[in-house]
């Protein structure tokens, strides 16, 4: 086992076109941790990079105390696993596992010790004499898993293993990987654009976006205090609800006024990524008003005037008051149509300036499309952000912002 840093790590393709700009990682030895991020971010390439699969443009790799520039893949010490499997078709599963040991010239004995002792591992015992296509995908991904533990590798490498999967099997596999890891406790990098994925397997995300990282924390820290607009849409289901506005003094005391925005056009450069629009603020007078919490106050104080965006998560929007948090302060909104989930429900909504709104709540009958309803906001879990899609978060203190890369 062994850490893996990356230095300055720059890709950098035919026509100029910058895959990853520069990044700084460190992996901790036996650390599990998850590059995230929306398709062509950068995060595969990354993982490639580190693998020996793709040639870096510029930077240094280090597995444990080794530069591995020059090293080819087969000596770097890494064991990958891919999305498609990868499995030789004509082989049994033990031939599939054993391979790799026996092109390294391991002995007969301990390639039989490591297979089953793998496979136990993996609950694949019973599976040793089948051929891939006897087997589900999830049993085919246990193999490939399997594969790679039999080389007792200083890295595992993971690229999006389960998106071939159907949902509950994604939930059951990946909790798998999990205790796995727990087990066995290898160094481990693993790339996904699902981020409730990142979220429960990682134990830091290192979140990515056009080549760059844009946050890496614990997954808790990112969720409660990201860094930016793009983290902050990114990471969270349903995404955070941002409203344009201002931040005014009245009265002595600071508000946020919601604005809207003239000339708005969508800045999105691909489906899964956050979407942002941009334009000029205007004030038609007709928004809502958010009293700042008092926590925010010093840090917005010099923000006063300018334009702004507020960010709320769905589950920071309750139908009833909030115990413990003072005076109540409610932002009435129109529904539109309720999603009903079992003991929770989403409810879209929109304010007079604002569309899409979502609240997630706890499940209740009777709600009305059409009607107004008043929401009490959390003002404990609000953002504030300056405008655009990396847009820094302005209720963070300089110290929290240690995680931008």
């Amino acid at each position: 086992m062994a850490s893996v840093e990356l230095q300055k790590i720059t890709k950098i393709y035919p026509g100029n076109v910058k895959a990853v700009d520069a990044i700084d990682l460190t992996i901790r030895d036996r650390e599990f941790i998850v590059l995230v991020g929306p398709s062509g971010c950068g995060k595969s390439t990354t993982l490639r990079m580190v693998a020996g699969l793709e040639e870096i443009s510029s930077g240094i790799i280090k597995i444990g105390e080794r530069v591995v520039n020059a090293v080819p893949p087969k000596d770097r010490d890494i064991a990958m696993v891919f999305q498609n499997y990868a499995l030789y078709p004509h082989m049994s599963v033990y031939k599939n596992m054993a391979f790799g040991l026996k092109l390294r010239g391991f002995p007969k004995a301990e390639i039989e010790k490591r297979v089953h002792e793998a496979a136990r591992t993996l609950d694949i015992t019973h599976l040793l004499e089948r051929k891939p296509k006897a087997l589900s995908g999830g049993q085919r991904q246990r193999v490939a898993v399997g594969r790679a533990i039999v080389r007792e590798p200083a890295a595992f490498l993971f690229d999006e293993p389960l998106s071939n999967l159907d949902a509950k099997l994604r939930v059951t596999t990946r909790a798998e990987i999990k205790r796995l890891h727990q087990r066995l406790k290898t160094t481990t990098i693993y790339v996904t654009h699902d981020q409730e994925e990142a979220m429960t397997l990682g134990d830091r995300i290192v979140v990515m976006k056009d080549g760059v990282i844009q946050q890496q924390d614990s997954p808790l820290e990112t969720y409660q205090n990201p860094v930016n607009r793009f983290v902050a849409g990114f990471i969270g289901m349903p995404p955070m609800n941002f409203f344009d506005g201002m931040i005014q003094n009245s009265g002595g005391r600071l508000i946020f006024e919601e604005g809207s925005l003239e000339g708005a056009r969508q800045v999105q450069k691909r489906a899964d990524e956050p979407l942002v629009m941009e334009g000029k603020l205007t004030l038609p007078g007709n928004g809502f008003n958010l009293a700042i919490p008092n926590h925010l106050a010093v840090p917005l104080a010099r923000h006063a005037g300018r334009h702004v965006v507020l960010g709320i998560r769905p589950e920071h929007l309750h139908l009833q008051p909030i115990p413990g948090t003072g005076p109540a302060t409610t932002v009435r909104m129109e529904l539109n149509v309720t999603e009903p989930l079992g003991n929770d429900m989403d409810m879209y909504l929109s304010t007079p300036l604002h569309r899409n709104v979502i609240s997630r709540v706890e499940a209740q009958p009777g709600m009305t499309p059409g009607a107004q309803i008043e929401l009490y906001v959390d003002l404990r879990k609000v953002h504030f952000f300056e405008p655009g899609v990396t847009g820094m978060n302005l209720s963070l203190s300089k110290e929290q912002t240690h995680a931008v890369a």
